[in-house]
């Protein structure tokens, strides 16, 4: 039988609501194991003010997984230097955000931790600390190698499949006037390949179909509104049609979220953030996990920023870290699963190889 999954869930911005939200994942019954990588003093001093019934204790990377026991909360611990004020963040933290982060990373590619979810951060007070810093997917992605492809899905707050809908980006976090210049021949090839293997492999896709959007209004409209569709977006997707993938488009970004469309649709392709991430968030706000593709781990995350304004008061919802931890622990059991058959495979044939030897 196998053993829980167990999720390594880092809180992000000290003086945002990851603290509370990691606080209220806690009080949940959960078919998984869970560990914050975060300081014990500051998560004991939130539940004590916020009132939130939280025994913490300190997590031992020895400890074989166990059922996740609501009210109980494991820790690895990361002090803070300095005193947390909630709501106001400040750059002297930014080196515990990024120590909690790379413990955690440390973690999932030992074996210890299967998959790992993060809190909110607060991207321009790292920055700001002198430590370049795009988002949560490029940093991880320059830490274990791989290809990171942006993916939000809200499939775990959808009971109904035709409900279900999952975005990829072919860009991320880059100024809209620089768009034009990342939509190239190689990217979408390589952004594609990723997608469509890790809806095969990871999400249990049989035969994956991805809608693809352009780039420009109305797909370009034959190279009147733009050439990128013409001379980039559509060669390339025709390559990989013959490569086997079945894919739509490029379509205008303005028909491609029609209800009756996703219906037969496991994924859109956009062409960058702001295309996509509306929509998504639209579609079921609270419920959305943002995963990242293309990269040697599992990694999920809320679908929302650090809200500071409303951090330290109880009031946050932890819909959105419920949603990623249990996408988290959905994609482990999927991969465990894989690597088993795998395995199994591999022996039969060396069994078979011996034999014949």
């Amino acid at each position: 039988m196998q053993p829980p999954i167990r999720i390594a869930i880092t809180p992000g911005e000290p003086a945002g609501i990851g603290p509370e939200l990691v606080l209220k994942l806690a009080q949940q019954t959960l078919p998984f194991e869970i560990v914050a990588i975060a300081s014990k003093q500051l998560l004991a001093k939130l539940a004590q003010q916020l009132q939130l019934e939280v025994t913490i204790t300190r997590f031992n990377p020895c400890d074989s997984p166990v059922s996740h026991t609501p009210g109980q909360l494991r820790v690895i611990d990361i002090p803070t230097l300095n005193q947390v004020v909630a709501g106001k963040p400040e750059a002297r933290h930014s080196c515990y955000v990024i120590e909690t982060l790379n413990a955690a990373i440390e973690l999932v590619q030992s074996g210890i931790c299967q998959a790992l979810t993060t809190g909110p951060v607060q991207k321009s007070i790292i920055n700001d600390a002198g430590i370049p810093f795009s988002g949560h997917t490029e940093y991880i992605s320059e830490q274990t190698g791989g290809d990171p492809v942006m993916l939000l899905s809200n499939e775990m707050g959808n009971k109904d499949p035709a409900r279900i809908l999952r975005v990829a980006f072919a860009t991320t976090h880059v100024a809209v006037a620089k768009i034009p210049t990342q939509i190239t021949a190689q990217r979408i090839e390589n952004v594609m390949q990723i997608l469509h293997k890790d809806l095969h492999h990871r999400f249990g896709i049989e035969e994956p179909c991805i809608s693809v959007c352009g780039l420009n209004p109305h797909a370009g409209e034959d190279g009147y509104l733009g050439s990128e569709e013409k001379e980039i977006i559509t060669p390339s997707l025709e390559k990989l049609r013959k490569q086997g993938m079945n894919l739509e488009g490029p379509i205008s970004a303005d028909t491609a979220f029609i209800q009756k469309k996703l219906h037969t649709r496991d994924a859109v392709l956009v062409m960058y953030h702001d295309q996509g991430l509306p929509v998504i968030k639209y579609s079921d706000f609270g419920n959305v996990v943002n995963v990242t593709l293309g990269l040697p781990v599992i990694r999920t995350s809320v679908d929302h920023g650090t809200a500071l304004d409303i951090a330290g008061q109880g009031l946050a919802d932890a819909c959105s870290i419920y949603a990623a931890a249990s996408l988290a622990a959905k994609l482990a059991v999927k991969s465990f699963s894989e690597a088993s058959n795998c395995i199994g495979k591999s022996a039969t044939g060396t069994r078979q190889g011996m034999h014949l030897l």
